[in-house]
Formats: structure tokens, sequence, C-alpha cells
């Protein structure tokens, strides 16, 4: 570097130190340079040097800019303010506003000089002190400089008035009690000519309204005319190129008087009726094919509104929002990317339940044409609008149906299965479903997720897309033969071959088909066992299964494959929302809310329905398997490699696996199952019963919430309370509690169960899922047969290991499920009351 022949001196050009640190290569090369140019300054400072001070002076503001520290400084800021001339007095208010700020203490001893400065004969050294003040003014300054800012609001220069209307904005932000001290000033002002000074007069006027409510009383009976005849001069001006923007004349000043307007406007009907007219002017005459005219017809909507405005003036304003819609809508399709993704933004905040469906198609419809990097972001705020704010199932199903076509590769899964869990509750819909999907699978064969739901609705629903059943009257029949279904799902197989999720879904759809249509088995198991000596293990064993059952199993094969059971969508909500609010520390599930505050509702349900009960199955991460000892049938894990679509043995070493109830429950991995104390039950059981859980918290909450605070060991020989675990109109839980000596952590429960109800209960089942720091372990119950009317109870116990004793208190999900009169019941519930020290 040529510095390092020439040693740093305080003489050193700025330029030459700018030149010498942008030299450096590295970090450690640039530090040293300024240290040296530090130290030089430093000894220039110490020596008195008069010569290079203000040159030395803006080497430190430049040192300030890279972040260095430049205290040793401020004191040569006030030296050079105090001197006579102006270049230095210029390069001293510079570093002043860079080099301090309104907290530090020597800023005091800069007040003198700022107030000879403010009554100096130089207009320019007027302006710097202004200026200065404007930016680093402390509460102190204020008060002791206000005088000789008022007056200087009088002055005869423009640019001094201007500057003296911003410096008395920082002081009424400092001290609002000076606020009527500059009322009578601000208003005088408005009647200049110069733009420069009206808009900082108007600036200063909406801040003394904020500041004081006398304030605001008296601009309303001083300033309004004023500013009615700013608005009108500046709208029918002729063109002045010093004010013009895009052939508006100083729409900033505009927007600054409409501004101003609003505030004296709101809750006052004399000065809103006053300001009518002018408002209907601007709104009609301002050009809306620029953006400069935008602007100032968007802040007339927003005085508009916010004034106690006439009805037509406010017809007029939802009109010119209607045009701002339209034009946002077009901004959507705009060539840059970045004016594109803004757009789609605001539309999204935009859309309610009046609009959606107008502004639903619009999106679809630029979904088709739209770029393939802007379709993820497109796609995504369709389905989240589509699933926001449908209250008709049908129309949900078309949005979806379309948007599955056109961009299903980047519909994400969640969304997917929501519209199976859908399907699946809609009987009355499923016909024209699998309709659809059949056709929109021939047309749009290569999106992902269109192909995954086609096939599972073919698979559940294949008799009604060949035999035509529940047509809507706004569909044609179609002719699909038994052979046309096998072959557009085999084409799909073929199609996805690396895919393992899809071809197992093929798969498990091509199965089903064959007891549906019976003719094609022989095909189907041809096709099926081709993947036999597939590399991917899962689908090879679904393979030789899925023919075991074809050839095999003719006797089982109706009942196995029977139509899936509906599923509860408004669990899956709750779920859904889990998986998504989940955190490393907790899990914490609850149901999507709206943006108006209102839980997310199932898609196309119009009133709110009953709260769910919390989902025993859903502890997301922080859940394990519970471990029993009542032996499970090897048939239970048939099932569940032939019926799971994503299949994980989840259960730990010696655990029971799931059983077919629970596999159906979680066909689509909706969420983990428990395991259970007894037998299976044989269908799956909707949530149907209405449950008044006593010290149950029926909705998902958050297992360990408030677990960071440490729990006191409890004392070995302690007696814990019998509590009411759960308690319905039909059935009561109560759990005993027994420590083992010498540890502290596990602990035995003994759970009573009592119907309260006037009839049997038979086939009784208790399930529990605990968190992964806790073991549990349930003995087989002393009866599955529960007596009416509290005469007689089943126990059970329990066996529970807290890994985290001290530290995390016990928690627990519970479901009892039994039959009634031989129809099923189902009860579940959290339990949180568990004393403290288990």
């Amino acid at each position: 570097m040529d510095l390092a022949i020439n040693p740093f001196s305080s003489g050193t050009r700025l330029r030459d130190m700018i030149r010498a640190i942008r030299a450096c290569k590295t970090a450690a090369e640039e530090r040293a340079v300024v240290r040296r140019e530090c130290a030089a300054i430093r000894a220039a400072i110490s020596e008195g040097d008069q010569d290079y001070r203000h040159r030395n002076m803006a080497k430190l503001m430049f040192i300030h800019m890279l972040g260095y520290p430049t205290h040793f400084g401020q004191m040569e800021c006030l030296k050079l303010i105090a001197a006579a001339g102006f270049p230095e007095k210029r390069i001293g208010y510079l570093g002043l506003m860079l080099l301090l700020d309104e907290r530090q203490e020597v800023l005091m001893l800069v007040t003198n000089s700022l107030k000879q400065d403010l009554n100096h004969s130089n207009q320019f050294i007027v302006g710097l002190a202004l200026c200065a003040l404007g930016n680093i003014c402390s509460a102190e300054m204020a008060r002791d400089l206000a005088p000789e800012v008022e007056r200087l609001l009088q002055n005869r220069d423009p640019n001094t008035k201007k500057k003296a209307a911003l410096c008395s904005i920082r002081i009424v932000r400092k001290v609002p009690d000076l606020a009527e001290n500059f009322m009578s000033a601000a208003a005088s002002l408005l009647k200049e000519k110069h733009h420069g000074v009206l808009i900082s007069a108007v600036q200063l006027c909406t801040e003394l309204c904020k500041a004081s409510t006398e304030a605001l009383e008296y601009l309303r009976k001083n300033c309004l005319e004023g500013l009615v005849r700013i608005l009108r001069d500046v709208s029918n001006s002729s063109y002045a190129p010093e004010y013009d923007v895009a052939g508006i004349t100083d729409p900033f000043l505009h927007i600054r008087v409409l501004k101003l307007m609003r505030t004296l406007g709101q809750g006052d009907a004399d000065c809103s009726e006053y300001i009518n007219d002018i408002l209907a002017q601007v709104s009609t005459k301002t050009e809306s094919n620029k953006n400069a005219g935008n602007a100032i017809l968007y802040e007339c909507v927003e005085t508009i509104m916010g004034i106690e405005a006439t009805s037509g003036l406010r017809v007029l304003a939802i009109n010119i929002l209607g045009r701002f819609l339209a034009t946002i809508l077009e901004c959507v399709k705009d060539a840059d990317v970045s004016i594109r993704k803004r757009a789609l933004e605001l539309v999204y905040l935009l859309v309610n339940d009046t609009n959606v469906k107008p502004l639903t198609k619009e999106l679809v419809d630029y979904l088709e044409v739209s770029d393939q990097d802007f379709k993820e972001d497109l796609t995504a705020k369709i389905c989240s609008i589509v699933e926001k704010f449908s209250q008709d199932k049908l129309w949900y199903l078309d949005q979806m149906f379309r948007v599955l076509s056109l961009a299903g590769n980047y519909v994400k899964d969640d969304v997917w299965h929501a519209l199976v869990v859908l399907m699946s509750n809609a009987s009355e819909l499923q016909g024209y479903s699998v309709r659809s999907l059949y056709k929109a699978l021939l047309a749009c064969g290569e999106q992902e997720s269109l192909v995954r739901v086609a096939v599972w609705c073919i698979g559940e629903y294949g008799e009604m897309l060949v035999n035509n059943i529940s047509m809507l009257d706004m569909e044609e029949p179609i002719t699909v033969t038994e052979s046309d279904a096998v072959d557009a799902v085999e084409v799909v197989l073929k199609r996805y071959s690396a895919d393992v999720t899809t071809r197992a879904m093929c798969l498990v759809s091509l199965l089903k088909l064959s007891s549906r249509f019976p003719p094609t088995s022989e095909r189907i198991k041809e096709i099926v066992a081709q993947n036999k000596g597939n590399t991917v293990l899962e689908l090879q064993q679904r393979s030789i299964e899925f023919s075991s059952i074809i050839q095999r199993h003719q006797s089982i094969k109706s009942s196995l494959l029977e139509r899936m059971p509906v599923l509860d969508e408004a669990n899956y909500l709750v779920k859904r929302a889990a998986s998504t609010q989940a955190t490393v520390s907790s899990v914490k599930s609850a149901p999507a809310v709206t943006p108006g505050g209102q839980p997310k509702l199932p898609n196309g349900v119009a009133k709110p329905p009953a709260a769910p009960l919390a989902d025993l199955l859903d502890l997301s991460s922080d859940d394990t398997p519970v471990t029993t000892s009542a032996p499970t049938t090897a048939p239970n894990d048939f099932l569940q490699d032939l019926l799971g679509i994503d299949l994980t043995d989840s259960s730990p070493a010696g655990g029971a696996p799931s059983t077919s109830t629970d596999i159906l429950m979680d066909l689509l991995s909706i969420g983990s199952t428990p395991v259970q104390n007894g037998p299976p039950t044989s269908n799956f059981i909707p949530p149907g019963i209405e449950t008044k859980p006593v010290a149950v918290t029926p909705q998902v909450v958050d297992l360990l919430d408030g677990l960071s605070s440490s729990t006191p060991l409890p004392d070995e020989n302690a007696a814990y309370p019998t509590i009411t675990a759960f308690q319905s109109a039909t059935l009561r839980i109560t759990f005993s509690f027994k420590k083992q000596p010498r540890k502290p952590q596990e602990t035995t429960i003994n759970a009573t169960f009592t119907n309260l109800a006037t009839t049997t209960f038979t086939d009784f089942v208790f399930q529990a899922a605990v968190p992964k720091f806790i073991q549990l372990r349930l003995d087989p119950a002393s009866s599955s047969t529960l007596p009416a009317s509290g005469n007689g109870s089943v126990t059970q116990s329990l066996s529970v290991t807290n890994n985290q004793h001290g530290q995390k208190p016990l928690a627990m999900r519970i479901r009892m499920s039994y039959k009634v009169n031989g129809e099923d019941r189902l009860e579940q519930g959290q339990i949180s009351n568990f004393p403290a020290g288990l």
C-alpha cells in the first residue's frame, strides 16, 4: 500500500485514508489502518492542531460509520461548532449529529453555541443549527431553545422556515407541553406559497394534533380553510416542473394534507362536512393510471372512511377500492417477481367470506399460466384461502381438484390429506369426486398429489365410478368399465416407478379393486405379482401379501377390504394444527384459528361443530406407545403391513403392535397409535358421545407446559390422595397411587372404572398414551364388563416410571371404548391433575 511508505499523520487526506482502508484484504489489515489513523488523530488533538481539525473530524466520521469507537473526538465537534467560519461549523455540526445522540451528557455543552447560531445573521449557519437541533434535541435543549425556533418560524427565508418547522416537530415530540407555543405560528405557515414550507407546516400541524387536544381544537377552527385552499390549488395547478411527479403536481403535499384532514375530521361532523366537497373533487379528478395518482386516491379513501363522510362519498371510496382490487389482481401477473409476491400477499389478506369465490377464480385461472418459480407460492396461498373460507363442500372440492390438476406437484401432503378426510365425510359427493378425479388423472397424470388422491379414491369408490352412482344434476354420465379403472391405476404404477409412496398406494388400490371388481382379480393378481422381486422391501412385502390375499383368502377378502371408515374431520384438524405448532420443548395442539379469531371449521361446514375431545393419539414427537401385558395375535401384524400407507414399526422392543382399528384410523399416517389393554374393537368408532369430563381438559393442550420448574422430591412414605381422573355422564374413573420404596420415579396406579349409566357396558377397553420420558405398563383389567348404575366396578393396575422425576410431572391421555346394547361407544380425555411429586 502507498501509505506504508508515507507514514500516517494528521495531514493525511480523507480520500487517502479511504483508499488505504479499501485496499485492505483482511479485517486485521483494516483494523491496523484504522488504529494507526486514530493514533495520529489523537496526537493532533493533544497537540491542539488547528490547521487539520476539520479534516481529522471528517476522517473520524468515516471511521465511525465503519463501526469503530470515536468517542475521543466528541470535544473536537464542539470546538469546530464554536469556530467562526462556516466550513468549520458545517463539519462540526455534521460530526455532532453522527458521533453524539441526545443521551450524551457532553451535549449540554453545545446548547449555548446552538443558541448563538440560531440568532446568527448568516442564514446558512442558522440552517446548520436547526438541522442539528432537529436531529439530536433532548427535552432540556427543547425547553431552552424553543423560543428561538418559534421566532424563526416567522423568518423571511423559506428554507429557514421549513427547517424551523421540522425542528419544531422534534421539540413537540420531546416536550408535548410546548405544543401551545407553536399553534399560531403553524397555522400562519399554511398561508405560504412555497411547497417545502407548506409540507413542513402540515406535518407540524399533524404532530400538534397528536400532542394536545387543545391544539387539535384550535387547528380545527383555524386551519381547515387553509387546507382546503392548498388542496384545491395543488389539484388544479398547471404543470410545474419543480413539483411534478409523473404528471401529478406534488403528490407528497396532497397526501400530507389529506392525512391532516383525516385527523381533524375524525369524530367531528362539522369539519367532515366542510371537507366533503374537496375530497370528492380530488377523488374524481386524480388519474388512476399512475402510481402517484393511486397513492393520492388511496389516501382519499382512508380519509373518507376515517371522517364522518356522507353516504355518497363513501360509495365513491368503495368504488375506488374496487378498482384497486382489480389492479392488485393484475399485479399478481406482473413480470417482476417481487411485485407478484407482494401482490399475492396483499390479495391473500384481502380475501373474506364475500369475495372469496371471485378472487379464488382469478388466482386459479392465473395458476394455469404462471411461471414455474411462482407456482409454489401461488398454490400454497390458494389452498390456504380455499380451506379457510369454504362453506360449500362442492365448491371446495372443485377448487382443490383444479389446483391438483394444475399444480399438484406443489401441493403439500397435509393439504391433500385434508381433502381425503373431507371426501370420506361427504358421502353424497363421493361419486362426483371419484369421477372428477378419474377424468383429471387421465388428463394430468404427471401431477403427483393428484395421482395419489385419485388412486386412493378409485380404490375406495371404484364401483361408484363404473356404475355412475350418486350423479349430481350438473354431471353428465361417463362410460368407465372395470378394466378401465384398473388400467388407470396400472399406468400410475408403471409411471411412478421411483416413488415408493405412490406405488404403495397403487398396490392398495388394486387390492381393493380386486374385491369390488371380481372379474378383474386374475389380472390384478398378475400386476401385483410383478413387484414380488422389487428391491424396495416394502413394495416386495406388499406384493407377496396382497397376492396371497387375492389367491388364498377369498373368504376374508370382502370384509378385509371394505370401504374405509369415515375419518373424524374435526380431530384431523386438531392433529394438523398440532403438527404445525409443535416445538422442541413442548407439544402445543389447538384448532387452527382464522384471522377473525374464530377456530377453523372443517371444510364445507358453515356452523361451528361441538368442540372435539382431545385426541388420544396426538402426542406428536413426545409420545411413546404403551407396553402392555396383554398378548396380541399375529393377524394384527399382518393387517398393519397390509393396510399401512407409511409402514414403520414405531413400537419399542417388547411392545405390542397396533390393532386393526387403530390402523384404519391412521391409514393416511394421521397420527401415532396407542396400545390397548384388551382385545381390539372391530370397527373405527367416530366420536359421537357428548361427555362432560371432570379434571380432564377436553381439547388438545400442551402436556409439557410449565414443566421447566423443578418439582420437589416426595417423601417415600407420603400418602397421595385419590383423584377423579375422568368423569362423564356415563363413566367415572378414579386413580389411587402407591410409591415403591427407594424408587421415587416409580408409581403404581390403581384405576377403578364405574358405570354411571343404566345400561351395562360390554367389551370395555382402556387405553393410555404418555410422553416419551414416561414408561407405562398396563396390567389386564379385572373384567371387560361394567355393571350398570354403579353396581360394581372394574379395576386395573398401571405401572408408571417417570424418567424425569423431579423435573417434569406425570401427564397422560386416555381413551375408553365399550359397547352399549351392541353399539360401539368411545370416550377420551387428558389427565393433568396428578398429585405433585409423582
